[in-house]
This record gives C-alpha cells, sequence and structure tokens, in this order.
C-alpha cells in the first residue's frame, strides 16, 4: 500500500506564494508520473501540472509562468511552488502519483494510481 500526505496548503493574499509537498511512502518499486490537481466545489477534478521520471513538465494554460512543478526521486516527493496567486487558485490541491510495486509489477506494466487526501488553497483579494 502507498500513502501520500501532502502539505503546504493555507491563505495567502493575491499575488502570494505557497509551496505544496506531496511525500510518498510505503510499497513503492518505481514512481513513473507525478501530477498536480485541483477542484472547486462543483467542478471536476483539473490536472494542473505533472512531471514525469525524466524530468519533463507540463502545465494547464491557467498556472504557466506562475507555477512550477519539481520532485525529489531521493525522497519520494513532489512539489509545486505557486507564485503570483490568484482568487480564481482558490481549490483543494490533489497530489497524485502513479509507481509500480515491485520489480515484478514493473516488468509486466503495471502500474497504480494513488491519491494524496488533498490540501486547501485560499487566495484572497
Amino acid at each position: 500500500q502507498v500513502q501520500l500526505v501532502e502539505s503546504g496548503g493555507g491563505l495567502v493574499q493575491a499575488v502570494g506564494s505557497l509551496r505544496l509537498s506531496c511525500a510518498a511512502s510505503g510499497t513503492i518499486f518505481s514512481i513513473k508520473v507525478m501530477c498536480w490537481y485541483r477542484q472547486t466545489p462543483g467542478k471536476e477534478r483539473e490536472l494542473i501540472a505533472v512531471i514525469s521520471n525524466s524530468l519533463t513538465t507540463t502545465y494547464e494554460d491557467s498556472v504557466k509562468c506562475r507555477f512550477t512543478i519539481s520532485r525529489d526521486n531521493t525522497k519520494n516527493t513532489v512539489y509545486l511552488q505557486m507564485n503570483n496567486l490568484k482568487p480564481e487558485d482558490t481549490a483543494v490541491y490533489y497530489c497524485n502519483v502513479r509507481a509500480s510495486a515491485s520489480a515484478l509489477q514493473d516488468r509486466r506494466g503495471v502500474i497504480s494510481n494513488y491519491w494524496g487526501q488533498g490540501t486547501q488553497v485560499t487566495v484572497s483579494s
């Protein structure tokens, strides 16, 4: 089993910054992709940033040039640095990790999907 623990959310004024962290622990052989999603009430969860195991990153258009995703493979941790925050960034932020649990599963291409518990980010105007 894999556990993801998020931290770093909170209340911040517009144009301020926050840094989210998400640490994975448990039965992990190889983490492939690490992502951040966000969700507001009544809307679907939205993918906003992705980092592959080769450190390739992609971003949703509304966060490009403001948010930076990074990862520390020695700590199985993914980060989201959020700068120049806007009120419309207010949401619950979730990390997502896609990983194999063993060498055998990795060879077979069995990749499981894990979610963090979510952390609230509120940006005041």
